[in-house]
């Protein structure tokens, strides 16, 4: 039998899963993630804690370059997370979904073989 929890999930995700491949919310996860990213990796420079690094980051790179590079990542991240929260709520809706036809065929079966 399924839970009720699953349920909820898969009456939920048969009326909002096409929206939620083209949500904000899961872009916005996404997008402070590759700021996070993009922050350390900022800290690090800023630190300096590779001289030979830093000596190169301050001489040939233009910090609107390093900002430019962070805000792709940033857009790199969320695209990538929102897509892969996406297929795994698909995949367990599909699985779900999966058990719960297996369970109403065993079911059917244990009902025809009672009543013969």
């Amino acid at each position: 039998m399924l839970t009720e929890e699953e349920e909820k999930f898969i009456a939920y995700w048969a009326a909002n899963g096409a929206q939620q491949k083209k949500g904000v919310h899961a872009l916005l996860k996404g997008f402070s993630s590759g700021i996070s990213i993009g922050a350390g990796i900022i800290l690090l420079i800023a630190a300096g804690w590779y001289e030979r690094a830093d000596m190169e980051v301050h001489s040939k790179l233009n910090p609107f370059f390093l900002l430019l590079i962070i805000l792709i990542i940033a857009v790199f991240m969320a695209f990538l997370y929102r897509n892969y929260r996406w297929e795994m709520n698909q995949q367990h809706y599909l699985e779900l979904l999966a058990k719960k036809h297996r369970q109403e065929k065993d079911q059917s079966n244990n009902t025809n073989t009672n009543n013969q």
